[in-house]
């Protein structure tokens, strides 16, 4: 146990000099540093929302159109950006394996939760200056709306696991990447709630962990405005699959390289 605990304190130091390593390369230390991974998610929110806004109206089955594309391109700016990032990862950080307390895996760890941490700050940031002018409600069940993003997040994680060493073995993944991110928009819940489907197809999204996060991230906004749809069980077997599918690659890759 104790040994455990030891080896849980070392990659806990590992990940934070990871962390400290990957934002200082990325942002440096001018301007506003690593606020800067706040802006994209923003702007592209706020012009969806307006151009969305123009299109349908500032309220839409009842939720106000700002609101719900915050509560929807937000996640989704995450996911893209954590797909981009595992793309060639490993070889771009294989020197630092030099060091045996760092795992590839760890490399996957950082960029992921780099892009969490990034994208929850800009929802919460856009959702305290929309309910400035009345466009946000407060959370109805903060519950949820974490447990949504926890789903979100672990299967965007498991996900990466599996890009990423795949990205090393093929350049025909690596270009496949962005592509990948636009396949999955159907799969993610974004541009409607899933109450809004036909039973059939909302039966079948509920294997996408992407749905059920997204479902639960919304009814934690909205409450009873909306009426949630998701699977926890589904959501956690899909996502400790690819996880371990994941984690088997990236063992493999691993044993392949060498490092510089």
């Amino acid at each position: 146990m104790a040994q455990f605990s030891e080896g849980l304190r070392v990659q806990a130091r590992v990940i934070q000099a990871l962390t400290s390593r990957e934002l200082m390369t990325r942002f440096g230390r001018e301007n506003i540093g690593f606020l800067w991974i706040m802006v994209e998610p923003l702007l592209f929110a706020a012009l969806v929302g307006l151009v969305w806004a123009f299109a349908k109206g500032p309220v839409n089955q009842g939720i106000n159109v700002f609101a719900f594309v915050v509560t929807g391109y937000i996640p989704l700016t995450f996911l893209r950006h954590s797909f981009g990032r595992s793309a060639n990862i490993f070889v771009a950080n294989s020197a630092l394996l030099y060091h045996r307390q760092i795992k590839v895996l760890d490399f996957i760890v950082v960029r992921v939760l780099i892009e969490a941490v990034g994208a929850m700050m800009a929802f919460i940031f856009a959702g305290i200056v929309l309910a400035f002018f009345g466009l946000f409600p407060f959370p109805s069940d903060v519950g949820a709306l974490v447990l949504g993003w926890l789903i979100y997040i672990f299967f965007v994680f498991a996900l990466c696991t599996i890009l990423a060493p795949l990205s090393e073995v093929s350049e025909v993944i690596e270009k496949l990447v962005p592509v990948s991110i636009y396949i999955s928009i159907p799969f993610s819940g974004v541009f409607n709630l899933a109450s809004w489907l036909p039973p059939n197809l909302r039966e079948a999204l509920m294997w996408s962990p992407l749905v059920s996060g997204m479902e639960l991230m919304r009814y934690g906004v909205f409450g009873s405005v909306v009426t949630p749809y998701y699977d926890l069980g589904k959501a956690l077997g899909v996502s400790l699959v690819c996880l371990l599918v994941g984690l088997i690659l990236c063992r493999r890759v691993r044993r392949t390289m060498t490092v510089t």
